[in-house]
């Protein structure tokens, strides 16, 4: 197990209680654009972090490898890569291999190595599995037994950019305004509870699902060790991550729709249960009986994206904030109006969902579903 002093938290100081700042914007029809406004966006809402976290997840934008998976990997030493680099050799093709382009700035101080790899899963080494099966399984292998070494994004024509830092220095660090996506979510951090180190900010990823929390999940460790029941072992110090290993455990794997995913994770209150139809209330007590030890707990906001798909929805009583806005075919979702109208100052709509209920995008429909 690796020394979580050894990241970079200039502020020492995990314990501020604050809010993190969430934003995410998807063109439903598909079309790519930079990473300019949503830089824009998520830095109109500075003061909602404190430096100790920020990143982004973009989709589309490895069109030339749309068909593999594309690792990003955090090496904290040399031994880190040089070990990793000969499982991925071992485990996958490797199509190609390259240093994430960076850029030096005053404030990315002890920076760790990140490093992108398009790998093709081999049908012979996969035994049998599905080969998303096998990646999430040699994902978890990476984080739970190789020193040093991160995998934090593993979806295919995707890819996940984050650090310790402010969003707008993450993003500059990392050059993100040259490229462009349909779908991009950003997130600001403050840790409360958890560290702030360059693994454990956000999004959270595995495969091509990635999530952005604002809020405390106080039922992480009953998630953490039903989740670990599935082979999802949780490595990254942060609450949020088995809010990723859920979802694609609900969706990918148990294939239930995104309003039943939701029901799960932030399901009504028994009192409310028994008010519903019956049929309704059938259901709705199944999925506690179910999956009750994946119920969060806690104040939250969350926004999941995966391809063609952009997902939020808050807490059943809506203690952490999300503002929805649609111009056009763009839906964009934050935790401050201010900021999707910074950016698009003649919305169409704009409203606060309800408490539990999900919104969602999705590519080739200009309805947005709640």
């Amino acid at each position: 197990m690796y020394n979580i002093n050894q990241v970079n938290n200039p502020h020492h100081d995990d314990k501020l209680i604050e809010a993190c700042s969430l934003f995410g914007m998807m063109d439903t029809t598909g079309r790519r654009f930079s990473g300019r406004d949503i830089v824009r966006a998520i830095a109109n809402m500075h003061v909602r972090g404190n430096g100790l976290g920020g990143g982004f997840a973009v989709y589309g934008l490895y069109p030339e490898y749309d068909d593999a998976y594309a690792f990003h990997v955090m090496y904290l030493s040399q031994e880190g890569r040089v070990n990793t680099e000969a499982f991925l050799k071992q485990k996958f093709y490797l199509l190609h291999a390259e240093d994430v382009p960076t850029q030096p700035i005053p404030a990315i101080v002890n920076p760790p190595s990140v490093w992108r790899y398009f790998l093709e899963a081999d049908s012979q080494k996969c035994d049998g599995q599905s080969p998303d099966d096998y990646v999430v399984d040699r994902v978890m292998e990476i984080n739970a037994s190789i020193k040093d070494a991160f995998v934090f994004s593993s979806g295919k024509n995707m890819a996940v950019f984050k650090g310790v830092g402010y969003p707008e220095d993450i993003a500059s660090y990392f050059c993100l305004t040259q490229y462009e996506g349909y779908l991009w979510v950003a997130h600001g951090r403050f840790p409360t509870n958890t560290p702030g180190w360059w693994g454990g900010a956000h999004p959270f990823n595995i495969l091509d699902w990635t999530v952005v929390h604002n809020g405390e999940i106080s039922s992480y460790g009953i998630n953490q060790r039903r989740l670990e029941e599935f082979g999802y072992p949780c490595t990254m110090h942060t609450d949020t991550e088995v809010i990723a290993y859920a979802v694609d455990l609900l969706m990918r794997k148990h294939h239930l729709p995104v309003e039943i995913m939701a029901k799960v994770l932030a399901p009504p209150f028994w009192s409310n249960i028994e008010r519903r139809p019956p049929d309704e209330q059938n259901l709705l007590r199944t999925l506690r009986q179910v999956y009750g030890s994946l119920m969060l707990n806690g104040p939250f906001t969350t926004v999941i994206a995966h391809h063609g798909e952009m997902i939020g929805f808050t807490d059943r009583i809506r203690l952490r904030p999300l503002t929805v806005g649609v111009k056009g075919s763009m839906l964009y979702l934050s935790s401050e109006e201010a900021a999707i109208r910074l950016i698009c100052p003649d919305l169409d709509r704009a409203w606060i969902p309800m408490g539990g209920e999900p919104i969602v995008g999705r590519l080739g429909r200009s309805n947005i579903q709640c």
